[in-house]
């Protein structure tokens, strides 16, 4: 480990020692000697005047590999691929749900995954100060319950508002200047931190109990830390997933679907900080986007029969592209839509359909502004002409899109190819897909210019280790994580999934992984890129709550040492992903 200043390393290629890497402070090199079958290749050079930390005996880190997950994520990725066992346990208990084979499943996984916040400013009183005392406390401070402490804060007992009722107030005589020990239920019931709703909820029926006092090793010899009530818990119940999707398919109104979205903004920043697997995130914040737009399409279709406007009598699909398409949608970025209906018998019945679906477009979109989704600048939404189209309409755009690759085909195909069907006809949906296909099929040469477009945005390092940051004004120093880590694994897997004719409606994760069992060759770095866009995901969401915007922008020096580590690394995933793709469609051959 570099403890001061920095040691390069170097290969040698063609008999000339060339420098590959340069390890700075808090990095490792070496590592693959101590996991690989094979001697490290490398050879390294410290920079002037270097501190090297070298006393850990390999076979303490291999123990410490097996034993500590956050060492294993580390070293060799291990924990990412604990997760994704995780993941697929909890998407399939999500299917089950879905498919309404065990009503309780849902509810029973959010809680499973939910902690309980607890109130971490807690009031507590000493044991002998006068009832009147504490009860004034309680009032002044509106809490329906009061710890009382002995030294160090240790907890002696609780008295909660149905105590000062049962015990003072219904008890004949003043007792008001009496001492809180008398009537104080005692011991208190003591609970370490971090538990999950569906903990709490066991303890309570348990127990019987509606007031649980946290300390720091959960018994009554240590200081008070926190406090749960059953008011904090059935909070917490209602922030989760399966109570939000009910809600949202009970809504009346729009300001009601608006308030249930913020619970779900609520309910993102709570997994991201319990570090959820980011796969089952998704898969929840689908669900939940989804039935907001069949919501939202449900409200516009009754307020135009409402108003005089009926709805054509034809099959119809509401599509949903870019990220919401492939299922990436968890921060409230712009809305990007369309609308798939059947052709009519004649162009009069083909215009009027399509102003009723344009009004209905409008609708919707205006009720997706009102829940936190904006327009889409470029007006990639069902509302624009051009976006809503007949079946012959849509392919009529797929096959110039296919057949002549230019700069805005191609710019257009990044983002329509990743449709997916939420309202409606879903077999029209499919039908249009295995079209798209066998188009795709009749001519290789797209693939090579869809390939090639995905490589418009190289591994982001510049020299060695430094970020390629914007220059930008108003992103000055600031990394572009969706053009510069995002957009080049999700269009790589976009175009290997159009190869490959998969119909399926699928992410960018599921696409890698689907790929890598078509292409056994490409099974380990179709994981890897899989693990590396997951971790994306995770890292722009996260600095999109924290600084409540798109997170596109990050800047490094907000990156902490894991985080800059495991970029890059994965910024060598992507590299290997390009490789690939320029070796298989032998892009070096295509004239730009």
């Amino acid at each position: 480990m570099v403890m001061k200043e920095a040691v390069r390393l170097f290969d040698s290629i063609d008999g000339e020692e060339v420098l590959v890497d340069l390890c700075d402070e808090g990095d490792l090199f070496g590592v693959r000697a101590i996991f690989g079958t094979s001697a490290y290749l490398l050879s390294a050079q410290v920079v002037e005047e270097s501190l090297l930390l070298a006393i850990i005996p390999v076979e303490t880190i291999k123990e410490l590999v097996q034993s500590e997950p956050s060492v294993a994520a580390f070293f060799t990725g291990a924990i990412a691929r604990s997760v994704q066992h995780i993941e697929h346990s909890l998407s399939e208990a999500l299917d089950l749900r879905r498919s309404g084979a065990e009503p309780g499943i849902g509810s029973l996984l959010a809680n499973e995954a939910l902690v309980v916040d607890q109130v971490r400013d807690v009031i507590t009183c000493a044991p002998g100060i006068p009832i009147r005392e504490a009860a004034k406390i309680m009032s002044d401070n509106n809490i329906g319950s009061i710890i009382v402490a002995g030294e160090n804060r240790h907890p002696l007992g609780i008295i909660t508002d149905t105590d000062l009722r049962k015990k003072v107030v219904a008890v004949a005589g003043q007792i008001n200047e009496r001492p809180v020990s008398d009537i104080m239920t005692s011991p208190v019931y003591t609970i370490t931190a971090g538990k999950t709703v569906a903990d709490m909820m066991m303890l309570m029926v348990r127990t019987k109990l509606r007031h649980f006092c946290i300390t720091a090793d959960g018994s009554v010899n240590a200081p008070v830390i926190g406090i749960i009530s059953e008011h904090d818990i059935v909070t917490a119940e209602g922030i989760n997933p399966a109570v939000i999707m009910k809600t949202i398919m009970q809504s009346e109104s729009v300001e009601q679907l608006s308030q249930e979205r913020e619970k779900a903004e609520k309910l993102l920043k709570m997994y991201i900080a319990q570090e959820v697997a980011i796969h089952f995130i998704s898969n929840i914040f689908t669900e939940l986007n989804d039935a907001l737009i069949v919501k939202a399409i449900e409200f516009s279709v009754a307020g135009m029969k409402k108003e005089g406007m009926e709805m054509p009598d034809i099959e119809f699909c509401w599509l949903s592209l870019g990220s919401e398409g492939r299922k990436e949608q968890l921060l409230r970025t712009d809305q990007d839509n369309a609308i798939l209906f059947r052709d009519p018998q004649d162009e009069a019945s083909r215009q009027a359909a399509q102003q009723a679906f344009l009004e209905l477009g409008k609708r919707v979109s205006a009720i997706l502004v009102a829940c936190g989704f904006e327009p889409c600048p470029a007006k990639i939404m069902a509302s624009n002409p051009e976006w809503c189209q007949p079946l012959s309409g849509w392919m009529n755009y797929f096959r110039k899109w296919i057949g002549t690759p230019e700069p805005k085909a191609l710019m257009n195909s990044t983002i329509f190819f990743d449709f997916r069907p939420v309202y409606g006809s879903t077999a029209l949906a499919f039908e249009m897909k295995r079209e798209i296909n066998a188009e795709i099929a009749r001519g290789r040469g797209f693939l090579q210019f869809f390939a090639k477009n995905a490589l418009q945005n190289p591994p982001p390092l510049g020299f060695f280790r430094n970020f390629l940051v914007e220059k930008s004004r108003e992103h000055a120093h600031e990394f572009d994580i969706k053009a510069r880590a995002l957009m080049p694994l999700s269009d790589a897997a976009r175009v290997l999934a159009c190869e490959f004719g998969v119909t399926e409606f699928l992410g960018t994760v599921e696409r890698f992984r689907r790929i890598g069992q078509l292409l056994p060759s490409f099974q380990e770095l179709s994981e890897e890129a899989a693990q590396a866009y997951e971790f994306l995901m995770r890292l722009r969401t996260e600095r999109g709550l924290a600084e409540n915007s798109s997170g596109r922008y990050i800047d490094p020096e907000h990156l902490n040492k894991m985080q800059r580590q495991e970029l890059r690394n994965l910024f060598t995933t992507i590299g290997q992903v390009q490789s690939m793709l320029n070796l298989r469609y032998q892009l070096d051959y295509i004239r730009d």
